[in-house]
């Protein structure tokens, strides 16, 4: 049994039928757990729900936990490991996509664009305080700082340097590109704009302090939301020193009512949706499909982690 573990749109579901045919993928709401089919699943398409080391005891039939991304923090790879299970997932099939999200991020914080949004659905628009449009920017002559140089990062670069930005970048290690490498001390001390493109791994996680960020700089997180100390930025950005931020991902997922990144005005929020368009899920569900048709004839799978 495949089994899609996820709430998918109409078009989510016509992509699934049409790349792996009608009623050969069992849909299972992301909010329900895997229990009633746990013991009969071969397979299963993995979105962001979980999987933990109780499910994967769960199931002795399961062979392929297939990630539909990249991330595979969500996933227990060591009980994956020892329970034989092939964990694969799909680098470069969101990239366009997530490299997208993030300058409209970017653009959205730095024009402000829901601040003047909801102001013209309330009839504001030209009686807004005009001191409110000193605070909107571009991101020409700006320094744009790209922490992770991955493949949705090298999509992202040559066009803010076309739009007139700076790019300076920091990664594992210093590649051979027509941008700057600084250590992260220093991108973050120097960049206007800091985009986060690295996954989240034990060292990763809480690496990006924003009261190391320049004054007034702008942070656009569409990676993972633990990579930054969330309660520090809330601060930076309550008390000026972050000029704004673009999220589409965060600590708690979804973002719990009361959570006081919803009260900042300086705020450009989405529900981790950076991945999600019709093109990218139908690339990722035919590399989905090949790894199930390679799991099937013993042939060496695409992308395996585990």
């Amino acid at each position: 049994m495949i089994v899609l573990h996820a709430r998918p749109s109409p078009g989510f579901r016509e992509a699934v039928d049409a790349i792996f045919g009608a009623g050969t993928v069992v849909h299972v709401d992301e909010a329900a757990p895997l229990d009633a089919v746990a013991s009969e699943i071969t397979a299963l398409l993995h979105v962001l729900t979980p999987v933990t080391a109780e499910f994967i005891a769960s199931a002795p039939e399961l062979r392929l936990i297939q990630k539909l991304g990249v991330g595979v923090n969500t996933i227990a790879l060591d009980a994956a490991r020892e329970a034989g299970v092939a964990v694969c997932n799909m680098p470069g099939t969101n990239s366009q996509a997530v490299a997208e999200m993030a300058l409209s991020l970017m653009m959205a914080v730095l024009r402000r664009t829901c601040f003047f949004d909801a102001r013209t659905r309330a009839g504001e628009g030209w009686a807004a305080d005009p001191s409110e449009l000193d605070a909107v920017g571009e991101i020409a002559g700006r320094t744009v700082g790209l922490v992770g140089f991955g493949n949705s990062a090298q999509r992202l670069a040559p066009v803010l340097a076309a739009l007139g930005a700076k790019i300076v970048y920091t990664a594992r290690s210093e590649k051979a590109l027509p941008y700057q490498y600084l250590p992260l001390d220093r991108l973050l001390a120097q960049s206007d704009i800091v985009s986060l493109h690295m996954p989240l791994t034990d060292e990763t996680r809480g690496a990006i302090d924003p009261f190391a960020m320049k004054k007034g700089a702008v942070l656009v997180n569409s990676a993972r939301g633990e990579l930054v100390d969330e309660a520090a930025l809330v601060r930076a950005l309550s008390t000026g020193h972050l000029r704004g931020a673009g999220l589409d991902v965060f600590g708690e997922e979804p973002l719990p009512r009361g959570n006081p990144l919803l009260g900042l005005p300086n705020v450009v929020l989405a529900p981790h949706i950076a991945w999600l368009t019709p093109e990218t899920l139908v690339r990722s569900l035919t590399v989905a499909h090949e790894n199930i048709r390679r799991l099937e004839a013993g042939e060496p799978l695409l992308h395996r982690v585990v």
